[in-house]
């Protein structure tokens, strides 16, 4: 072999050692991690739109932090857990990730609330190197990530994603019931696009053309154009890519022109507050859902004592929201104690791709990562509001 050849060979060879996916090395933080402590940050809209989610989530991560230091903290180390307000702001998550990071010096970000909110700070966190964990948001950016960008290795999500889950459900609802002219009406914006995708995607799949497909400006509190159109269009299922108040607002409007529909809601639809305030308006509505909605009169064991404990700390009830932020803390306290005493960024990491399951106690899916997938799960349940309470109908679905 010449030396010019076997030279070009080796400049090739180093050249694909620096740009393979296989050898890129994720820079992650050791920042906020000390013998005595372990620093982690959160943004939440406690103020905005969304306060009705910022609130509860809060209180529930703050309450699980409480409770892992009562017990001795992760292998020694109490959580110091940083929340700031961001509005429902992206400028204002950014502003908030910069003072985390930068003052704050947080080793992870954890349970980050809001679609457009984490999305704009979360290239901040992985330039420092820090870890996204279990945002509030089902958008695949929190949990897709493309191997030749190193850094974004270190986002992982643990809720369900709307797609995967409107698609189960979907699929349960036509099989059991056997519809055949659903429809949708969806928000206008990037949560109410992905609802449509999953129902889109499994129409298709099911080989049935969707009936009536309309949508709404996020804010709109009149939906009685949507409504007639799905009436005249002859549908028998409407799925719901919608909130709380738009939910209560269309099947209202159903109730107005006397039209008994089926209604399939997505699964933020699926919170205490749809029933509550919905009261009769909301009877016999369906849902997405990733675990079952306990009720105080009606649980036991830890989730009893759970819910007791909510309400004294915080003096209201628990609901979805806040099982989801306790449930965020949590399993990052899992993963970090089983990355072990000597706890780094690079551990961490290893830790959660390791394929060890943690389970919640409120018998939700197990989560589970690994190198190739930061999503914990795609199970589905299904849920019917009955008597005014959400009541589970089916569990582990899959599409």
């Amino acid at each position: 072999m010449s030396k010019s050849f076997k030279a070009f060979g080796l400049a090739v060879g180093a050249f694909a050692l620096t740009q393979s996916p296989a050898f890129a090395q994720t820079k992650v933080t050791n920042e906020g991690i000390s013998p005595a402590e372990i620093v982690i940050g959160s943004h939440q809209d406690l103020s905005g739109p969304i306060k009705v989610w910022g609130v509860p989530v809060s209180n529930g991560m703050k309450m699980a932090a409480d409770e892992i230091n009562a017990a001795g903290g992760i292998n020694g180390r109490k959580i110091k857990l940083i929340i700031e307000d961001s509005g429902y702001d992206p400028k204002r998550s950014v502003l908030a990730s910069q003072k985390l990071i930068e003052k704050d010096k947080i080793f992870a970000m954890v349970g980050p609330m809001g679609s457009p909110t984490v999305l704009a700070a979360q290239d901040i966190l992985f330039d420092a190197g820090v870890l996204q964990l279990f945002p509030l948001t089902a958008a695949e950016f929190t949990f897709k990530f493309d191997p030749a960008k190193p850094q974004e290795r270190l986002k992982f999500n643990n809720i369900l994603p709307y797609v995967e889950s409107t698609r189960a459900a979907v699929k349960y609802m036509i099989e059991t019931k056997k519809f055949t002219k659903p429809c949708i009406m969806h928000q206008d914006d990037e949560y109410g696009k992905s609802v449509l995708d999953g129902f889109t995607q499994q129409a298709t799949a099911m080989k049935l053309t969707p009936a009536s497909v309309t949508s709404y400006k996020r804010g709109a509190s009149d939906f009685s154009a949507q409504v007639a159109k799905m009436k005249s269009d002859g549908c028998d299922l409407v799925v719901l890519g919608t909130v709380i108040r738009e939910t209560i607002g269309a099947m209202g409007e159903a109730k107005k022109l006397g039209w008994d529909v089926t209604f399939l809601g997505a699964t933020p639809t699926n919170v205490l507050e749809v029933p509550a305030l919905g009261k009769d308006m909301v009877e016999g509505l369906y849902a997405a859902s990733g675990f079952e909605i306990p009720y105080e009169d009606t649980a036991k064991g830890k989730v009893k004592d759970w819910l007791v404990n909510y309400k004294k700390a915080f003096g209201s009830d628990a609901n979805t929201q806040a099982i989801i932020g306790y449930n965020a803390m949590m399993t990052f306290a899992y993963y970090a104690n089983k990355a072990g005493k000597d706890l780094t960024g690079a551990k961490m990491l290893a830790s959660l791709e390791s394929g060890d399951v943690f389970q919640d106690i409120f018998s939700s899916p197990p989560t589970k990562f690994s190198k190739t997938n930061h999503l914990a799960t795609t199970v589905t349940q299904v849920q019917q509001v009955k008597s005014g309470r959400w009541v589970l109908v089916k569990d582990g679905l899959m599409f």
